[in-house]
């Protein structure tokens, strides 16, 4: 299959889902939705999303009610963004190619961004109107697995280990910690929203968590490695930055040679995590190779 061509595709469904979400930036307090927008907008590849609507056809499921619930996780992923952005945190001045919010709009207005974009998200998983396709013991699951996958069990347990790891050398072990909740935490949840949205069974559940966790390393991996070897322009922020902050990476602990060739075994061990599903899983066995071959 002609995976970029899927990801166009799916790319394109979620930005109008996400447009319709978040409010006008003419809407008062104009500051603070145009730089949610800002952000929101500024480009991205809508991976979390992508991967919750290809674990669903995965399973047969019709995708079109799980929009809200994958623009959620969008939603989620750009105040991860904006926050990490910070001084206070990774200091980065670019992001996807232009100024980081706090550069465009100043600290505060980029602080309360990423908040109203972390809140926006419950708001819409909450929304009767907008979630009409999940009800029940489901839909709380779905909002459980994100929340977690958001919070001190996941993404911000995983970036303060991160933050707290600058400058130290720290065990592999206490890397993977960081890579597989700093990122791989709210992957692995997008991947087990698809499922849940569809109505997996045990064992199709236990197969697509696995995929998930896999495909959150193998992203992160990949990651470590561009930072070091990526072009700045097709990666839209600065180059080398892990290394300038001390921060222990892959490449760092096995060199750039056997970290590809780790990330690529992740992939394939992904891969191989659906043997039971059928071709309706290919996006999903696509993205697990593409996520390793990218260039941002």
């Amino acid at each position: 299959m002609d995976i970029k061509a899927y990801l166009s595709s799916k790319k394109s469904l979620v930005d109008k889902t996400l447009d319709t979400l978040v409010p006008s930036a003419k809407m008062f307090p104009t500051s603070v939705h145009e730089a949610m927008r800002y952000s929101l907008f500024a480009g991205g590849k809508r991976v979390r999303p992508i991967l919750a609507i290809a674990a669903a056809e995965a399973l047969g499921a019709k995708t079109s009610g799980l929009l809200p619930l994958a623009g959620s996780l969008e939603l989620i992923h750009t105040y991860s963004l904006i926050h990490d952005d910070l001084p206070a945190m990774d200091d980065d001045d670019f992001r996807r190619g232009r100024p980081t919010c706090h550069k465009e709009y100043g600290e505060a207005v980029a602080i309360l961004a990423g908040d109203g974009l972390l809140n926006m998200a419950f708001e819409v998983l909450s929304d009767p109107r907008r979630i009409e396709a999940v009800s029940g013991k489901r839909l709380i699951a779905i909002i459980r697995e994100i929340g977690t996958a958001s919070g001190v069990l996941g993404m911000v347990g995983g970036q303060v280990a991160d933050m707290e790891s600058e400058g130290k050398d720290v065990d592999l072990p206490t890397l993977e910690y960081i890579h597989t909740h700093k990122t791989g935490a709210l992957i692995r949840a997008s991947v087990r929203v698809g499922a849940l949205y569809a109505k997996a069974g045990k064992r199709q559940f236990a197969a697509l968590t696995r995929y998930g966790e896999l495909v959150g390393l193998a992203f992160q991996i990949a990651d470590d490695i561009l930072d070091l070897t990526g072009n700045q322009k097709e990666l839209g922020k600065d180059v080398g930055s892990d290394l300038k902050k001390g921060k222990k990476t892959f490449p760092s602990f096995y060199g750039l040679a056997e970290s590809r060739k780790r990330a690529v075994e992740v992939a394939d061990k992904a891969v191989a995590s659906l043997q039971g599903f059928g071709r309706a899983a290919d996006p999903l066995r696509e993205l697990a190779k593409y996520i390793v071959n990218r260039v941002n």
